[in-house]
């Protein structure tokens, strides 16, 4: 039980055996789940200290092209007495995509961009998602951009806002799914912050919870290392 996406495969086995059709929906279901993936795209910083609102948030997110950060995860799911935590690091590059690597407990690299996924697990061969061969999930793709530039029009239309400003630059947005199958895995995805994105928290409907941080977030330099940019060649 010390495998943090446990609960997670689980839920999606759930989903997928009661669609009937099980390889449209886990793929999809995975790139949604996998908290990479996530919703880690709204690390984009809020320099100034005036009022922050959702359009402004959407307006200063534009314009930092590279992010980079460490994150801690911890995941509470009923019935386990220890949460399941992993730790690791991750980029998010306007261009080339979304990097993140989970180094504890285990080895798992997952590269998003706008045409595949590729998922890493230690040593094994890469396996390879294209948008032409699972279109569906290839939307929520293109979900989790609208969540790296706070497109708030795009937002909309899966979730419901709320949006507050809790002073001294402090902020948190949470949104309600309101389509499917997000409807189906959380009751509510909280993001809070500051200069940076800090915490997001995902309630999902098994009543389990997972809580990411980050930290030691970084905006520059603003062009890619090459080191960085093999990350994204697979």
């Amino acid at each position: 039980m010390n495998n943090p996406f446990a609960a997670v495969l689980r839920l999606m086995s759930r989903l997928a055996a009661r669609s009937g059709s099980p390889r449209a929906i886990c793929p999809a279901l995975m790139a949604m789940c996998l908290p990479t993936g996530a919703l880690i795209a709204l690390l984009i910083a809020a320099p100034d200290a005036r009022a922050v609102t959702l359009d402004a948030l959407q307006q200063r997110f534009a314009q930092q092209p590279v992010v980079r950060a460490h994150f801690d995860q911890e995941r509470t799911i009923s019935g386990i007495s220890r949460p399941l935590r992993s730790s690791g690091e991750l980029l998010i590059a306007r261009r080339e995509g979304l990097w993140w690597q989970q180094q504890q407990p285990f080895l798992l690299t997952l590269i998003l961009n706008d045409s595949r996924m590729v998922q890493i697990t230690g040593n094994q061969p890469p396996e390879v998602i294209t948008a032409d061969g699972n279109p569906q999930m290839f939307r929520f793709n293109h979900l989790l951009r609208a969540l790296f530039q706070a497109d708030r029009a795009v937002l909309e239309q899966n979730f419901t806002l709320g949006f507050t400003d809790l002073g001294q630059d402090n902020w948190q947005l949470v949104l309600t799914p309101k389509t499917a199958p997000l409807d189906k895995l959380f009751t509510a995805i909280t993001l809070t912050g500051r200069t940076y994105l800090e915490h997001i928290r995902l309630d999902d409907k098994q009543g389990d919870r997972t809580a990411i941080t980050f930290s030691h977030q970084r905006t520059e330099p603003k062009l890619l290392s090459h080191d960085e940019q093999q990350r994204f060649i697979q």
